[in-house]
Order: structure tokens, then sequence, then C-alpha cells
């Protein structure tokens, strides 16, 4: 019986120590295993950082500009004016417009030599319209490698009056326009537009188009 006994506790104590040393063991060895699982390489991914002109909160854009304007049958001159908008949402605005311009000599006027067809008051050409324009391809336009600038292509009509040759005619105008934005107020523009009204100073009332193009700088408040 003694005997027997001694073999149970020696065999006890011998399991015993077998389980300390393989758990120590396996302590020993999860922080290696975390080691070998860190990758050897790290990378290192730099952002480029870039200035990029954004959109002012405000709605409201006024414009002053400046160009040419070909009245049919009258030359090409100078033109100018001031526009007034607002953004409805990012892709849709409106737009109030008053431009000026004076006619040149017609055919008529250097053939005959004589008097001019039109008066100085006349020859003006002062014309107020109202206009819906739509943002179709609003993007970013990449100056340098840190530097990107918000622009878009508009398509803007409209209605409105011109008053010319001692009359007022209805107008319909219609074109298309380029904005870039160098600040989140500050724009600078390009816009083409026809402007169609019926005129019958030459010949048989006839529809004409008085084409005009004109560079532009708008403020946002």
């Amino acid at each position: 019986m003694e005997n027997w006994l001694r073999r149970f506790l020696l065999g006890a104590t011998i399991s015993l120590a077998l389980s300390a040393v393989s758990v120590s063991m396996a302590e020993d060895a999860a922080p290696a295993a975390e080691e070998e699982l860190q990758p050897v390489i790290q990378p290192e991914v730099e952002r480029t950082e870039f200035k990029e002109a954004r959109i002012d909160t405000e709605d409201f854009e006024i414009t002053a500009f400046a160009g040419l304007l070909s009245i049919e049958d009258f030359e090409t001159n100078p033109v100018y004016g001031v526009r007034l908008g607002y953004h409805i949402t990012e892709e849709l605005f409106v737009e109030g417009t008053y431009g000026q311009s004076e006619a040149g000599e017609t055919s008529y006027d250097v053939i005959t030599g004589g008097a001019p067809l039109l008066t100085d008051e006349e020859s003006q050409f002062r014309y107020y319209n109202l206009s819906l324009g739509f943002n179709i391809f609003p993007g970013e336009a990449f100056v340098t490698q840190n530097t990107t600038f918000n622009n878009d292509f508009y398509l803007i009509g409209g209605i409105g009056s011109t008053e010319f040759a001692g009359a007022d005619r209805m107008t319909i105008n219609w074109g298309a326009g380029y904005r870039l934005f160098l600040k989140d107020f500050v724009t600078v523009r390009l816009d083409f537009r026809d402007h169609m009204l019926n005129m019958d100073l030459i010949s048989a009332d006839k529809m004409t188009h008085n084409l005009e193009a004109t560079a532009a700088l708008s403020f946002f408040f």
C-alpha cells in the first residue's frame, strides 16, 4: 500500500512539473510569434497637399465685362456692361444683364458718302435681358502640381429688350461660357452670346444675329 501511494504522488508531481514547463514555453513563444507577424518594411505614403479654390457660400454674383459686339450690317465695335446673377443650385443660375455698344458705319453709308443712316443717339446699342444658365461640365483645372482651380462650362439663354435705331426691340439671347474660380469669391469668365432681334433699317424686316464675345471679372457676395 505504501509503495502504491509513493508511486501515485511521484506521478502527480512529475505531471505538474511538465504542465508548468509547457505553460512557460507557450508564454515565451507568443511574443516571438507576434514579432514574426509584424511586416519587415513599413510603407510610408506621402499625401500631396494642394490649394483648391472653392465656390464661396454666398449665392449672388456681380460681373463687370467688356469685349466686342458685331452688330449685323453695322460693323464690330467694343461692348461693355454689368451682370447680376443668383445661383439657385450648384448647376442652375439666373442672371440679369445690361450692355452697351455703338453701331459703326453701314455699307450704305460708305457707298453713298452722304449723311449717316443713324444719328449719334440712334446708333447707341443698349440691351437688357434676363437669362437662365446651366453648368454642364463642372471640374478642376490644374495649373501646377500643387495648385488647382475649380471651373465650369455653362449654357445660357434668355429674353430681353434692345434699344437701337430709335426703337425698343424684343431680343432673344443664347450662348455659352466658361468660368474659372481664382479664389472662393473671385472668378474670371469668358462668354459668347448671340443677340437675335428684328430690324428693318437697310432691307425688309429680318431677324438679325448680333454676335458678342466678352471677358469678365466676377465677385460672389
